[in-house]
């Protein structure tokens, strides 16, 4: 049989797992889930005969090394910077590699070896990273086989909760990776193009730097910068393209309501507050308010805020319960960021019956015989459960059926790569298609902008 190793058992590896799994007698293939955990590996298999659950620990060399010789290609569902020692190992077993996670610099100092050796190692397969790629990369190669010129290109992606399950007044949960979204936007400017002009927005102003949007049948959204929308001119082959704008969706009013926290410093990273573990959430926001010797720490919030009592914003606050004096952060040497993750997740987390959602919209503006047109193409992906997940779904599936397709031989280009070309984009996104991950697009009138 031929062996696929999958080192991660995480929540993300569900519907990847349950897909190569449900092909394995077809293919011919018998999968190794390795993780820390033996437990979360053991759960992962269903008790398939075709599945084997090891421990697997990525920071042991021998345990690592004999694991990756065993197999005929590798999926790496670890967090982005663990990828590297797995590569590395890869390479010296010659062994394919597959991961979700963004191609580094380390990753990318291995391609010439990747290809002396002729190893594919597809990156950035996911969602986004990764499906966002595959339709994008579609629509904008079928736009210059026509002859097209592109003249605009934006990316829209989010991880939201389903309209069912949407039952707090921020309209959002934690779906993915709570940290990651407290501490989104930081580490220097989004930038982007807009009618030929660089445009850039300090963090101190994303959030209410906002793009809306519609998607029928769901309402409206909207969307908030992307740091680094520029680096996309080389990757989709757009270098003379007057405006491109990547960005993350969110329901209509999150962005303002958020900004808050942005205002007063709750999102920063870079310190740890004092004797974090008896804070009390009450003492956390008076942490970051003014002394006053007879206004409460609400007056003071809606002072500092210029909120009124009866304003949404308000609100809002008071459902996250951020003013209770008897709960305690319990988080030792804990930054602002750590401890407003610990309270957001409270009243944020996924209950048992929770459904996700993923929101997907791209929009192309081209120029064909003298006209200006756009295309807008947009995907809405609904989860089943709490195991598979349409964020499971989206960024496990296209890893999965990308791993096949390289160990059947119909990827065939060598090296560190994103899913950037027909051989890789055009199987993956029909056979998305059956798992109803369906992008539909429509003519449009050209957008257009103002510098």
């Amino acid at each position: 049989m031929r062996t696929i190793l999958i080192i991660g058992a995480g929540r993300s590896a569900s519907s990847l797992i349950q897909y190569l799994l449900n092909k394995s007698d077809d293919e011919n293939l018998h999968l190794i889930i390795g993780d820390l955990s033996l437990t979360a590996a053991q759960n992962k298999t269903n008790d398939h005969p075709n599945a084997t659950a090891i421990a697997l620990d990525v920071f042991d060399a021998t345990q690592r090394s004999e694991a990756i010789q065993k197999a005929d290609i590798v999926i790496s569902m670890l967090p982005a910077h663990l990828h590297i020692e797995v590569a590395r190992d890869c390479i010296t077993y010659k062994k394919h590699m597959v991961t979700a996670s963004y191609i580094s610099d380390a990753m990318q100092e291995l391609d010439v070896l990747a290809k002396e050796n002729n190893l594919i190692f597809m990156n950035e397969i996911g969602l986004d990273p990764g499906i966002d790629h595959m339709s994008a990369m579609k629509v904008i190669d079928e736009i210059k086989t026509k002859g097209g010129k592109m003249l605009l290109f934006e990316s829209f992606c989010g991880g939201l909760v389903a309209p069912e399950s949407d039952t707090n007044l921020w309209n959002y949960k934690f779906t993915w990776a709570p940290r990651n979204v407290v501490l989104a936007g930081q580490g220097g400017a989004a930038k982007f193009l807009q009618e030929g002009t660089y445009k850039y927005i300090p963090y101190c102003n994303l959030f209410r730097r906002t793009e809306f949007l519609e998607v029928e049948g769901y309402g409206k959204f909207e969307a908030y910068s992307n740091r680094d929308s520029l680096k996309y001119l080389d990757v989709y082959g757009l270098e003379n393209i007057l405006t491109l704008y990547r960005g993350t969706i969110r329901r209509v009013g999150f962005s303002k309501a958020w900004n808050m926290f942005v205002q007063l410093g709750m999102t920063d990273d870079s310190y740890v507050m004092e004797d974090s573990e008896n804070m009390s959430y009450r003492q956390f926001v008076n942490s970051f308010l003014p002394y006053h010797p007879t206004d409460s720490v609400e007056i003071k919030m809606r002072l500092i805020l210029k909120i009124d009592q009866d304003d949404i914003m308000w609100d809002k606050l008071l459902e996250l319960d951020l003013f209770n004096r008897n709960k305690k952060v319990g988080l030792k040497n804990a930054t602002p960021a750590q401890i407003l993750e610990k309270i957001l997740s409270d009243s944020w987390a996924l209950q048992p019956n929770d459904k996700d959602m993923i929101v997907m919209y791209h929009k192309f503006g081209y120029e064909l015989n003298g006209k200006k047109q756009q295309i807008d193409s947009k995907m809405v992906c609904i989860g089943e459960d709490q195991t598979y997940t349409a964020m499971a779904k989206t960024v496990g599936l296209p890893v999965a059926m990308a791993t096949l397709l390289i160990l059947n031989g119909k990827i065939k280009t060598p090296g560190v790569q994103l899913p950037i070309r027909k051989e890789v984009y055009l199987p993956i996104l029909k056979e998305l298609e059956e798992y109803g991950v369906v992008f539909k697009e429509e003519e449009v009138p050209y957008l257009g902008y103002n510098a």
